[in-house]
């Protein structure tokens, strides 16, 4: 995993941050196309990183891996596209061209895979109502138990992005709070002082590493 996020960091930055849908909304023999038309205007995943949630506009470089959606119909019925998505030949196509819109200049890969998540017991069912056994999504609740979710329709990505500027200035911020000066027990441990506050200056130039000239200077952002 650590080589993995080293290809898709450059330019200082170290970090990456993850992103998944579980599951994939994704209706019930609907085309991917048609999925990913559905969400023009902001990506149909969540972040897993702990930062508070916002709008991701703009990425440096992501991987991402969709499974268990190209063995629903890759393709829109016949005629006129309704979109550029429904004019795409494969489903590889149809996500790289989605990113691509999304994110435009970014360095994107894309990987679909035709195998689904398995998520037969001992997969613990936390599952809503709205979703049938191979994870798709449903008009309503079904009106009996349906047995359980056996595999989902999954999309997970690792981004490198702006954001994460926010969150490496916050957690730098949090280390810099007096509580965390004053917990005698974080530098009986073996933390030298030197040592704490080099590794807060290598945090902030880190942090700093993210920034895009468009958000909030630095001062600005510390001061937060």
């Amino acid at each position: 995993m650590m080589h993995f996020a080293d290809s898709l960091t450059f330019s200082g930055r170290k970090v990456v941050a993850a992103w998944a849908a579980l599951p994939f909304p994704a209706l019930s023999g609907s085309s991917l196309p048609d999925i990913l038309s559905a969400h023009q205007q902001d990506v149909p995943w969540k972040p897993l990183s702990s930062w508070r949630e916002q709008k991701v506009s703009c990425c440096f470089a992501q991987s991402v891996v969709l499974r268990g959606i190209c063995q629903e119909k890759a393709t829109s019925c016949p005629g006129q596209p309704r979109s550029p998505l429904h004019s795409c030949e494969s489903p590889e196509e149809v996500l790289q061209q989605f990113l691509h819109t999304q994110f435009p200049g970014a360095f994107s890969t894309s990987h679909v895979l035709q195998q689904p998540c398995d998520t037969r017991p001992p997969f613990p069912q936390f599952f809503s109502p709205l979703l049938t056994r191979r994870g798709f999504l449903l008009d309503k609740a079904q009106g009996c138990s349906s047995g359980g979710v056996e595999s989902l329709p999954v999309l997970a990505a690792l981004q490198s992005s702006p954001c994460l500027h926010s969150l490496l200035s916050g957690l730098c911020r949090e280390l810099r709070a007096p509580k965390v000066r004053r917990c005698s027990s974080f530098f009986t441990a073996g933390v030298e002082q030197g040592d704490f506050q080099e590794a807060l200056e290598e945090l902030k130039t880190l942090a700093q590493c993210y920034e895009t000239g468009f958000g909030a200077s630095e001062d600005e952002a510390d001061s937060d």
